[in-house]
C-alpha cells in the first residue's frame, strides 16, 4: 500500500505565501519523479510543478517564478512554496509521483495524494 499524504494548504490573501508538503509512504523502491497538479473548479487537473529527478524541474507557465518545487529523497517527501499567490491559484493540489514498488520490477507506477485546498482571496 503506497500513501501520499498533502498539508499546507488553506485560506491567504492575493500576494501571500504557503508551503504544501507532501509525504509518501508505504512499500515503495524508489521515486523517480514527483509533481504537484491542480484542479480549479469546473476546469481539467493540470501540471503545476514536477521533480523528474536529476535536478531536472518544469512548471507550467502561470506559476514560473512564483512557485518552486523541491524534494527531499531521505524524506520521501516533495514541497511546493508558492509565493506572489493570486486568485486564480485557487484550486485542490494533488501531489503525484512514478515509482518503482519493488527493486525486481521495472515498472513505473504512479499514484496520487487526497489533495489540499488552497483559496487565495482578492
Amino acid at each position: 500500500q503506497v500513501q501520499l499524504v498533502e498539508s499546507g494548504g488553506g485560506l491567504v490573501q492575493a500576494g501571500g505565501s504557503l508551503r504544501l508538503s507532501c509525504v509518501v509512504s508505504g512499500s515503495i523502491f524508489s521515486i523517480s519523479a514527483m509533481g504537484w497538479y491542480r484542479q480549479a473548479p469546473g476546469k481539467q487537473r493540470e501540471l503545476v510543478a514536477a521533480d523528474t529527478g536529476g535536478g531536472i524541474t518544469n512548471y507550467a507557465d502561470s506559476v514560473k517564478g512564483r512557485f518552486t518545487i523541491s524534494r527531499d529523497n531521505a524524506k520521501n517527501t516533495v514541497y511546493l512554496q508558492m509565493n506572489s499567490l493570486k486568485p486564480e491559484d485557487t484550486a485542490v493540489y494533488y501531489c503525484n509521483i512514478a515509482a518503482r514498488r519493488q527493486r525486481t520490477d521495472w515498472r513505473i507506477s504512479t499514484y496520487w495524494g487526497q489533495g489540499t485546498q488552497v483559496t487565495v482571496s482578492s
